[in-house]
């Protein structure tokens, strides 16, 4: 439409209005054209990698705005992120910074890929499915600032938890306690009749019978170790729980291994003669499934987790008032989730994070049953100003997860490790576990 038409229309004489400071103006086509509005309309070169990299790493653009920078250019824009990450994560000084340019950004070498899985991770193997990995930082945990890799499908999972990393930053970070470690696994042993069970529980908790125990152990394992037994029983049922400390694995397998041993050395005792081990598990380990007695009792790592977010965080980055968000805690994750009758879900939603960690770093999903079990506390501390900033716990007692074994091998998945600086075995034995439940 010409000028004179836009000019007349009532609708848009205020963007008119908003033109006139731009004063000097060029004849194009009889219409007279602002010289900042004709700019605005040829097309700009894009800038260089090197233009964007240094606007991230100077913190004058976020990495989420590279793909609108870039005109929706995706694929650069991964490229581009991974760039500011190794970057980043060598300004860190934690983990391989070079570890995120070995996770596959088109495709993975197949060959490699599937001879890697070949009887270790997966049978008839058909192909891949491709699962985007993204990261959230600076994630301040322990004094350390940390580059997390999460794998999800779920969008604005990543976004959101970066807000919340970005919260607990302007505070002093997160600390974290290791507050117990040992997998268990509890076989059930038919006993001839309740009196034999109960002879076989004691047989077993008995003070001095734990050395006897863990050197019979110890034997089937270079890294395991027994912590200690417990019997419950079910009329002649008995379930011997056996707690294991399990090195940087998580350890099912060898924890298995060992206390089969052990109850094959057990059950040769007189006392015990026509008792008979029916189930290497008998369900009260307990594994991949809700259970009290995880719970209560622990198993893997037991962690907990806590920070205090200032208040003006809260109001900026959260977009949140402290009293309220402590309100709706105790309404919501406490009151709620006990009136629903849930075992460890005192929470919002651990089992969307602990599930996209699990998935980048080659742990067990399904395990994400019993480690999600999580309570989430939550008060408005006074401020000598009148405010309240927000302290936040989470406690976590049964997170199984290793940096050996299992899919942790795995090249992308072990490249996860690596960013967090803790794949493979450490020494001592069981720090890069114990990190990576932290």
């Amino acid at each position: 439409q010409d000028f004179a038409e836009f000019a007349g229309n009532p609708m848009l004489r205020s963007s008119l209005r908003l033109l006139q400071p731009f004063a000097r103006t060029t004849r194009v086509h009889g219409l007279h054209t602002s010289a900042a509005a004709r700019s605005a309309a040829e097309p700009l070169s894009p800038p260089s990698d090197a233009e964007l990299l240094d606007r991230l790493l100077s913190g004058s653009m976020s990495q989420h705005r590279l793909e609108a920078e870039l005109g929706g250019d995706a694929e650069r824009a991964v490229r581009v992120r991974r760039l500011y990450v190794e970057a980043v994560s060598a300004q860190d000084g934690v983990g391989d910074p070079a570890a995120v340019l070995s996770l596959p950004v088109e495709e993975v070498d197949g060959p490699e890929f599937y001879s890697s899985v070949l009887g270790t991770n997966c049978e008839n193997v058909v192909g891949f499915v491709p699962l985007p990995v993204g990261v959230i930082r600076p994630l301040l945990l322990d004094g350390r600032r940390l580059t997390v890799p999460l794998a999800t499908t779920e969008g604005a999972l990543i976004a959101s938890t970066n807000r919340g990393a970005r919260a607990i930053a302007a505070g002093e970070g997160v600390r974290t306690e290791l507050l117990g470690d040992g997998m268990t696994r509890a076989p059930v042993v038919e006993c001839v009749d309740l009196r034999q069970a109960a002879a076989l529980k004691r047989w077993f908790e008995a003070p001095d019978r734990l050395p006897e125990l863990q050197r019979t152990f110890s034997a089937t394992s270079r890294f395991g170790q027994l912590l200690g037994v417990k019997v419950a029983l079910a009329g002649r049922h008995a379930f011997v729980r056996f707690r294991c400390a399990t090195g940087d694995a998580m350890g099912m397998n060898m924890v298995g291994k060992g206390v089969n041993t052990v109850l094959a050395e057990a059950l040769e005792t007189p006392a015990l003669e026509g008792a008979e081990l029916i189930g290497l598990s008998g369900n009260y380990c307990t594994d991949k499934k809700p259970a009290a007695v995880n719970w209560i009792e622990g198993r893997g790592k037991h962690v907990a987790a806590e920070a205090v977010i200032p208040a003006k965080a809260v109001r900026e980055v959260l977009k949140a008032e402290p009293l309220r968000i402590a309100r709706l805690n105790v309404a919501k994750n406490l009151l709620g989730s006990a009136l629903a009758g849930s075992i460890g879900g005192f929470n919002a939603h651990a089992s969307n994070l602990v599930t996209a960690v699990f998935l980048a770093c080659g742990q067990d999903p399904a395990q994400n049953v019993e480690s999600s079990q999580c309570i989430t506390t939550i008060e408005a501390v006074p401020t000598p100003d009148g405010d309240h900033d927000l302290r936040i716990a989470c406690t976590m007692p049964s997170v199984e997860c290793g940096t050996v074994g299992g899919g942790t091998a795995l090249p992308a998945q072990a490249a996860c490790l690596r960013m967090l600086g803790v794949a493979g075995a450490a020494d001592p034995p069981g720090e890069n576990a114990a990190q990576l439940a932290r």
